[in-house]
């Protein structure tokens, strides 16, 4: 319980047409991470967190969410969670401040005497206090969406989760949401952020899962992916040839030529050992360089598919 904020064993949703939405997956979300739930549109991300949330039932498997079995545990275990899924929907003609009311009102255990405060707080914590009094139908689409992540802080969570909270964001919105998730990981809240966009992982994600058809091509920490594919070294020179047998003879995989540049895996060795090796076999080095692997290749390389880049 104190280990996964989500786990699942074997989770699988099947429809009546037969298709597989997703195929056992098996999800561990250490508590406290920033999670990135990432694949392709049409992966099953979206399908699996309303299985999560108890929103659609399972075919075959388990989930739980903070160490309470889903959908049974979720009268006490949904307090806990707040979540934005399939994007914000509010009353165009009140005002931020007074959805958020509405919103609360809803809640079962919200104690209406002190809902001005909570509302305050919230709208204070996605800085929207400014903009309280404002018409929702005036807001920009970065405010619409940091709106609903004060609807699902309007009490005490543990864990958030959010499915493309920043899907058709200008830039300005897409930064300012990403402020905001980084700012409530920071109060110690599990923060599940399903997404497509490669952005979301570099920036704000500690953890990532990454799916392919359905199931998890991958699953653990950035430096877990990033482990996943060698860092090489390059060398640019006029002499490849000449390069390309040095580095054979120290023994690096993965030697590949292609013009004037000759690359391999550096694997354990030192870049400025094989530096020296170059130019004491008197190869002129005119660029030398160590890569890591893209994000972007290695998502590629996992789903046999590309994933947009926002900026």
């Amino acid at each position: 319980m104190d280990t996964w904020a989500i786990a699942s064993d074997g989770l699988t949703k099947r429809f009546g047409n037969g298709q597989v939405a997703v195929d056992h997956l098996d999800l561990a979300v250490p508590s406290g991470s920033v999670y990135g739930f990432l694949g392709p549109n049409g992966s099953g991300k979206t399908t699996t967190i309303r299985m999560m949330l108890g929103l659609v039932f399972p075919t075959g498997g388990t989930v739980t969410l903070l160490g309470s079995p889903m959908p049974a545990a979720a009268p006490a275990v949904l307090p806990r969670v707040g979540s934005l899924i399939d994007g914000p929907a509010f009353y165009p003609f009140l005002t931020g401040r007074d959805n958020l009311l509405r919103y609360d009102a809803a809640g079962r255990t919200a104690d209406p005497r002190t809902a001005s405060a909570r509302v305050g707080e919230a709208l204070d914590r996605v800085g929207l206090t400014a903009a309280a009094r404002k018409r929702y139908r005036h807001y920009s689409l970065g405010m619409r969406q940091r709106l609903a992540i004060a609807a699902a802080l309007l009490r005490p969570r543990d864990l958030l989760v959010l499915d493309e909270p920043t899907n058709g964001l200008d830039p300005q919105g897409t930064r300012e949401v990403r402020a905001l998730i980084r700012d409530i990981a920071a109060g110690g809240v599990t923060v599940f952020v399903s997404s497509h966009l490669l952005a979301e992982v570099e920036q704000v994600c500690t953890h990532v899962g990454v799916m392919r058809a359905g199931g998890l091509a991958f699953q653990g920490s950035l430096a877990d992916l990033r482990a996943t594919s060698a860092v090489r070294v390059r060398v640019e020179t006029a002499r490849p040839a000449a390069a390309e047998a040095v580095l054979t003879r120290l023994g690096l995989p993965g030697v590949r030529t292609a013009g004037d540049e000759v690359s391999a895996d550096l694997a354990d060795d030192k870049p400025e050992r094989i530096c020296a090796e170059l130019v004491a076999a008197g190869v002129g080095v005119r660029g030398f360089g160590v890569t890591a692997p893209a994000l972007e290749d290695l998502f590629v390389g996992l789903t046999g598919e590309g994933f947009e880049v926002d900026d």
